[in-house]
């Protein structure tokens, strides 16, 4: 069986979405020493579930702002699906999808940052309904 082991964010202007997802997430990126602008992403410590990432300038076109969703939604882990929307919101990214429950498994919420890539976060929490 094949698992995801790295996930990419395409940028227009990659030091503005370095510095939205680690305001948002407190995420640490440090740019590659390579031949590409291309930065690595760190989402927590090794001994923690997940996964890290890198985000690098785009080739070709932002996605349109009303546009399907044409590429993988990674979902984030967080304390709170309600603070973290409002605060993608506030650090310049848009509502995608808001805060809905997943029976049993938590609350769910969609955002897109600010060159338009959708991304989730999911609070944890049994009880929701």
């Amino acid at each position: 069986m094949s698992r995801l082991v790295h996930f990419e964010i395409h940028a227009t202007d990659p030091e503005r979405l370095v510095a939205y997802y680690t305001a948002l997430f407190g995420w640490t990126m440090q740019k590659w020493a390579g031949p590409m602008d291309y930065w690595l992403i760190s989402t927590g410590p090794a001994e923690k579930p997940g996964i890290n990432g890198g985000l690098l300038r785009r080739h070709g076109e932002a996605p349109s702002a009303n546009g399907p969703v044409s590429s993988f939604v990674s979902t984030i882990d967080v304390a709170s699906a309600k603070a973290s929307l409002e605060k993608a919101v506030e650090l310049g990214g848009t509502l995608a999808v808001p805060v809905m429950p997943v029976p049993g498994i938590g609350w769910l919420c969609y955002a897109k940052d600010p060159d338009g890539n959708i991304f989730g976060m999911m609070q944890a929490d049994p009880a929701a309904a």
